[in-house]
């Protein structure tokens, strides 16, 4: 390789150095904000060795990181991909409330270690990221 070959690869750097800024601000906020609005302690619970604290949260992760790798790959700019990144934000968020509604005692089941409960809420929100990825190509 030359020294010019090398260097053209770094060409686009500048652009990935923006790109993911603006997805890992998203997801610390979207973290945040998930953190805050469940009735319990994720993080001390998987401390603690509670797997279904762990299935919930990383469920929510994935979930959330789909949606945001979409934002990047089909977004024109990177203020349309922080718009879009926002929605999913949005959009997880909103699955959260949806699974305290369809199983009301989840609040109380993770933080026992119901491990169903933390699989199944991990599941949805990956499902929903799946979903709001796929609706962000068109």
């Amino acid at each position: 390789m030359t020294k010019y070959q090398i260097l053209e690869s770094f060409g686009g750097f500048d652009d990935f150095l923006i790109y993911l800024a603006i997805t890992a601000l998203l997801l610390a906020v979207f973290v945040t904000i998930y953190i805050k609005i469940t009735p319990y302690r994720e993080v001390t619970l998987i401390r603690e060795g509670n797997m279904a604290a762990a299935y919930s949260l990383a469920g929510t992760l994935i979930g959330m990181a789909i949606p945001l790798s979409n934002a990047v790959e089909y977004g024109v700019n990177p203020i349309d991909t922080a718009i879009w990144g926002s929605i999913a934000l949005l959009v997880q968020l909103i699955v959260f409330v949806i699974a305290r509604i369809a199983l009301p005692t989840i609040a109380v089941d993770i933080p026992a270690g119901k491990q169903s409960a933390g699989f199944f809420l991990g599941a949805i929100s990956i499902a929903a990221g799946i979903l709001n990825a796929a609706c962000m190509t068109y």
